[in-house]
C-alpha cells in the first residue's frame, strides 16, 4: 500500500530549503516520491493521505547513550518517540539491545551519516511541531510514533 505523508513543509534535508505543502510518497519500505502535495497526488491518485501539521524531515540519528527505560524494547521506543531512526553502534552495548533495534528496524550506524529524503531510499522520516516535539516517525516506511 502506498501513503503520502505531507506537511505544512518539507525539508529533504534539514539544511534544505522548506517547500509549502511539501509531501513524500512511501511505498513499502521506500519513498517512491518527494515533491510538493499535488505533484506527488497526480502520481499516486489513489494513495492514502497522512496529513501532519508542522515540518517533515529525514528521520534523525540519535547520538548519545539511549534514555534509560525498563527493557531495551522500552528503550530503543524512546527513541523512534524523539524522530531518530538510528542510533550510533558505539551506544549499543548488549546483544539485548541490539535484537530491539533489529527488531524495529532501527538502523545501527558506525557514525553519524546525512540524512535527505529521496526517491529510492529507505523510507526515514519524522514531523516535528513548532516548539521542536517529535509528533510522527516512520522508521522504514512504518509509522513507528504517532502523537495525538
Amino acid at each position: 500500500m502506498l501513503t503520502i505523508h505531507a506537511a505544512d513543509e518539507v525539508r529533504y534535508g534539514w539544511d534544505s530549503e522548506p517547500v509549502k505543502d511539501g509531501a513524500v510518497a512511501v511505498e513499502g519500505n521506500r519513498i517512491a516520491a518527494v515533491g510538493t502535495l499535488a505533484e506527488v497526488r497526480e502520481r499516486f491518485p489513489d494513495a492514502r493521505v497522512r496529513r501532519w501539521p508542522g515540518v517533515l524531515g529525514p528521520g534523525r540519528i540519535h547520538e548519545g547513550p539511549l534514555p534509560d527505560a525498563p527493557s531495551p524494547r522500552e528503550r530503543i521506543h524512546a527513541v523512534l518517540k524523539s524522530g531518530a531512526v538510528a542510533i550510533l553502534e558505539q551506544y549499543v552495548d548488549t546483544p539485548e539491545l541490539r535484537a530491539a533495534a533489529h527488531r524495529n528496524d532501527v538502523m545501527v550506524l558506525p557514525v553519524v551519516q546525512p540524512a535527505v529524503l529521496s526517491e529510492t531510499t529507505r523510507a526515514d522520516l519524522a514531523v516535528f511541531d513548532e516548539t521542536g516535539a517529535c509528533i510522527a516517525t516512520v522508521c522504514a516506511g512504518r509509522l513507528v510514533h504517532r502523537r495525538r
